[in-house]
């Protein structure tokens, strides 16, 4: 069974005081000017008050301004072009998020989506909270509602279709361990660099399926957490934006279920992955 809390469990001022372990926080981003400011200013205030002490804004070189109202919040943002450039351009969220353990200083490694609105402290604080405080937790999920507006009238749950009609089916069929994540597609998730370092990174949109079945691999269900982060608000795609998502997401399960052996190779396209980051940074020393 996967060890779930709640965000309110960790409060910010328990974590500025209990933590041992440095924090970076990682936002890839993209045309996420309308969203970004707040959750800028947020993380900004955390490196203040001793939650977090490093804050990566990653930008796809958004042409909406995203970098430009990040900055403004007073935290760092870089360019995800600059960072490994010899790795040819940048193949989408994954890798985006590959390139930033290239430049984290932090002992546990925070990636936030940076699209949600409605953002709260307590989207770090409770991703980070089993991490830094609870005994054998190695990698951390939030979950959610996901709300959204439908003719005119709020649906209070029934966002995340890929969640719901791709990547739980298949980890209920062949990983029925993790059935129990209720958001396994979830862009708040917290790890330790030394592990993130270890794994291969699937550059597109299935980067969060796999990893969490690469650090499912490697440390076990016992050391996975969720955190009910209660609700998350995002902009309502249609299903011919979400199809390429789940194309990306069954490719990322296949290709495991090729190297476990649970599936035949000659029929699998493997997707494209960046390298462990380890095995970058040690060749580069």
């Amino acid at each position: 069974m996967v060890r779930t809390f709640h965000h309110r469990d960790f409060p910010a001022e328990r974590l500025a005081v209990e933590r041992e372990e440095t924090v970076s926080v990682v936002v890839p981003t993209r045309n996420c000017a309308a969203t970004i400011g707040p959750i800028a200013s947020t993380l900004a205030r955390l490196v203040d008050e001793g939650v977090v002490d490093q804050v990566l804004i990653v930008d796809a070189d958004s042409p909406d301004g995203t970098a430009q109202v990040a900055a403004r919040a007073g935290v760092t943002v870089v360019s995800e072009h600059a960072l490994l450039p010899e790795f040819g351009r940048v193949r989408g969220k994954g890798d985006a998020m590959w390139r930033a353990l290239s430049a984290c200083t932090g002992d546990v490694v925070l990636y936030l989506d940076g699209d949600s609105g409605g953002f709260g402290a307590h989207f770090v604080t409770g991703t980070l909270g089993p991490l830094l405080l609870e005994p054998r937790v190695a990698f951390v999920k939030g979950f959610f509602r996901r709300p959204f507006h439908a003719d005119g009238k709020l649906v209070p749950n029934g966002g995340g279709r890929v969640t719901e009609l791709t990547a739980r089916p298949l980890l209920r069929r062949f990983w029925p361990e993790l059935a129990a994540l209720h958001q396994p597609l979830a862009g708040e998730m917290a790890a330790r660099r030394e592990l993130l370092c270890r794994l291969p990174f699937s550059t597109g949109y299935a980067v969060e399926t796999a990893m969490l079945l690469d650090i499912h691999r490697e440390v076990g269900l016992r050391s996975l957490a969720q955190v009910d982060l209660e609700e998350r608000h995002n902009d309502h795609k249609s299903l011919p934006d979400l199809a390429p998502m789940a194309d990306e997401v069954l490719a990322a399960v296949t290709i495991r279920l090729v190297r476990e052996g649970r599936l035949a190779a000659d029929d699998v396209q493997p997707p494209l992955e960046r390298p462990p980051m380890a095995d970058v940074l040690a060749a580069a020393a």
